[in-house]
């Protein structure tokens, strides 16, 4: 699959996923990162890597597809820091401590924001999770179309909380990684792939 139209790339998988059942919630998804049967998976894997495990600092996005991404995150004794959604009302930083026995609930959109604070410093973050809704293996990432995902890795470069070094990651569904990912200049790109069945590392070549 090679489509040239990102919109087009976005329908297709969209579609494919309410056609196959993979989407949890179908017909609700289109416009948005589609949360997928195997998400909790995928985020079991991300938790069993090496890079997750020396991590004491993960950001992820808000989707519902992440939520349990930010559950294991707390779980684990480790400060999250969330973007609210649509960025609405910036970033959203949970300490551990402050969300023990409530990881459930503070890993919610809504629940971040009654176990956490806003932040506008950051600290060095040493992972970073998005959720997309088409991915490839060189690396290119599609979003919902509003330019969140890309808004929020610029901003960690800028903030100086992450580097080329940092592993960018986001956990998918098997049906969503394509050929190749339309690009634009700006769409930034992610390094690694998580899916419910495999951790898929991209070298910085491609």
């Amino acid at each position: 699959m090679n489509l040239k139209n990102k919109e087009e790339m976005r329908n297709l998988i969209w579609d494919t996923l309410e056609r196959k059942k993979i989407s949890k919630y179908p017909k609700n998804w289109h416009g948005r990162i589609p949360d997928f049967y195997g998400s909790d998976l995928a985020a079991g894997v991300l938790r069993s890597t090496a890079e997750w495990k020396k991590s004491s600092v993960i950001f992820s996005s808000p989707d519902s597809a992440q939520k349990k991404v930010r559950e294991y995150t707390l779980l684990d004794y480790k400060t999250l820091i969330m973007a609210s959604p649509n960025l609405e009302r910036g970033y959203i930083l949970i300490r551990a401590s402050d969300a023990r026995g409530n990881e459930k609930i503070a890993s919610t959109k809504e629940g971040a924001f009654r176990f956490g604070e806003t932040i506008e410093t950051f600290p060095k973050v040493d992972l970073v999770v998005e959720g997309s809704v088409a991915v490839d293996m060189s690396g290119g990432r599609l979003g919902k179309g509003k330019g969140y995902g890309d808004t929020e890795i610029s901003h960690l470069f800028k903030e100086k909380s992450i580097d080329e070094d940092t592993v960018i990651a986001t956990t998918v569904h098997e049906t969503q990684i394509v050929d190749k990912v339309p690009r634009e200049v700006h769409d930034q790109k992610i390094n690694m792939i998580i899916t419910p069945e495999r951790v898929i590392g991209i070298g910085k070549g491609n």
